[in-house]
């Protein structure tokens, strides 16, 4: 492949000097536009202006530069006579080898305060016009759109060595380019709600890969991290790893499903994951003293857990976490003394997410079946405050609701079938994943041992039969939050009575599959 002349464009103007001076070298005329032209030509390499080539000026403030049949003619003709004789008539020559990419539109929409129509005036257009019509005819143009690929675009022409598969893979990045592109533009607008429509006739994902991992679930399947590129807020996609072995597919779950949870509380509290559900939870005045007792709700699952706090970590969670093995720790961030301490394992994964007092800007869960995804609002209430009820003959004080809420929270996020118990701000008997309720009650109460008594136990929906209930008042529970809603609510309600317990319906149920 002959390359007589280039169309450099770039918003990303790292290494374009370098590569417009190889391709000079190799005796290439360059054509190019605005910013990019005046780089470079500062560097000293010659370069023609568009609008020398076109006999047309840029005009409606740069929005009109490159949408012209001289361009597009010598981008899209094929190098065969009838199409070469065409360009000969309407004296078009030919543009051999198209290096654009475009406007900086996420970079963009991430600033803060970025109006709508500062947004809108990033929208490039001449340049995936450009992009698309190099990639259409890959056969006989090369279009790159990856600054990194520079190097090895000019070796290929330097030793005559374009391939059909360098010049396809070109193609294929390039439209893969503009359709991330036109996903984000599309993304950006969907997350504005325009048009008001909640479900939309055609969805799109914008996403960037954060890295390829290991293996998925298990080492048979392979597997990849991408971030939501509209993404804002502290999570585990915008987190900063500061130590540790790279994150594994399992790791990035179970780390996600902690730090949504411990990101629910107001108070210090710690969590630990384990197969992404809770083991242990707990709230406390000092962050060590939560992880201390969040550890203590199962110590044997905690081994190899992965531990979220909702404050800094500081020397005294610490200590206390390098008394064992742990997968990650994900924080808000880690005093100097705890990262003393903490990078002494030189395994174990640091990451830190920033202050957790505002939310992501996902509103959305979307999870991938065979052949399709499903998409719902996120689960972001424990419950609606004026759907809150208690139906028994006995109340709950305000503290047993401020514990009752401790423990419809943490249910919120186990798998259900679910059932905790919970004292103190503590978590201390979970039952998760069970096909029937009753059978996740009693695995939560075994765990809690004596501590049962005087708990309070959340379920995440409602009791189909009386008994769960049963169940709890033998182990000694005092009072138990759950949505309500069966047709047997009053068989509920009348063992609660019996037992001598409070119930609270919330009227929200929280099912997590």
């Amino acid at each position: 492949m002959k390359i007589k002349r280039a169309l450099i464009s770039v918003s990303n103007k790292e290494g374009v000097v370098e590569f417009a001076r190889g391709l000079v070298n190799l005796g290439v005329e360059i054509i190019s536009t605005g910013g990019t032209a005046k780089t470079i030509r500062e560097a000293g390499l010659p370069v023609t202006y568009v609008s020398d080539v076109t006999g047309f000026p840029e005009i409606l403030d740069g929005r009109v530069k490159t949408l012209h049949p001289k361009v597009h003619g010598g981008i899209l003709a094929l190098r065969t006579e009838e199409h070469l004789a065409q360009l000969d008539k309407q004296q078009i020559e030919t543009i051999d080898l198209v290096a654009v990419n475009l406007y900086p539109f996420r970079e963009t929409i991430a600033k803060p305060g970025v109006t709508f129509e500062e947004a809108i005036e990033n929208i490039d257009i001449g340049g995936p016009a450009m992009v698309r019509a190099a990639a259409k005819n890959h056969k006989y143009v090369l279009t790159v759109v990856n600054p990194y690929r520079y190097e090895e675009v000019l070796t290929a022409l330097q030793t005559g060595q374009v391939s059909e598969d360098l010049r396809c893979l070109l193609a294929l990045e390039a439209f893969a380019h503009t359709s991330s592109y036109d996903s984000a533009i599309t993304a950006y607008l969907q997350k504005l709600s325009c048009g008001n429509e909640l479900f939309r006739q055609n969805m799109t994902v914008s996403a960037e890969l954060v890295q390829v991992l290991r293996y998925g679930e298990n080492p048979h399947q392979r597997a990849a991290f991408y971030r939501d590129m509209l993404s804002s807020g502290p999570c585990v996609a915008n987190a900063i790893q500061l130590h540790g072995k790279s994150l594994s597919y399992n790791n990035i779950l179970d780390t996600n499903s902690a730090l949504e949870l411990v990101r629910e509380f107001k108070q210090p509290a710690a969590v630990i994951i384990k197969h992404n559900n809770p083991c242990g939870a707990a709230c406390d005045d000092e962050l060590a003293e939560a992880y201390k007792k969040a550890f203590a709700c199962d110590p044997v699952s905690a081994f190899g857990g992965i531990a979220a706090f909702n404050r800094t970590v500081d020397a005294a969670a610490a200590a206390a976490m390098s008394e064992v093995f742990l997968e990650v720790v994900i924080a808000p961030g880690f005093s100097r003394e705890a990262m003393d301490i903490l990078t002494k394992k030189e395994a174990l994964r640091l990451l830190e997410v920033g202050p957790l007092d505002t939310q992501t800007n996902d509103l959305k869960e979307v999870r991938q079946v065979n052949g399709g995804f499903l998409m719902q609002d996120a689960d972001r209430q424990v419950f609606n405050q004026e759907e809150l009820r208690t139906v028994t003959s006995r109340q709950v004080s305000d503290e047993q609701m401020a514990e009752l809420t401790f423990a419809m929270t943490i249910v919120k996020h186990v798998k259900s079938n679910a059932i905790v118990l919970t004292k103190d701000r503590q978590l201390v008997g979970i039952g998760a994943g069970q096909m029937n309720r009753v059978g996740s009650a009693r695995i939560a109460i075994e765990q809690a041992g004596e501590k049962a008594s005087g708990a309070v136990m959340a379920s995440d929906a409602f009791f189909p039969f009386r008994d769960t209930l049963d169940e709890a008042a033998n182990a000694g529970v005092t009072a138990i939050i759950q949505p309500g809603g069966s047709n047997r609510d009053e068989e509920s309600i009348a063992a609660a009575n019996e037992h001598g317990m409070a119930m609270v319906f919330t009227g929200m149920r929280h099912f997590k599959h």
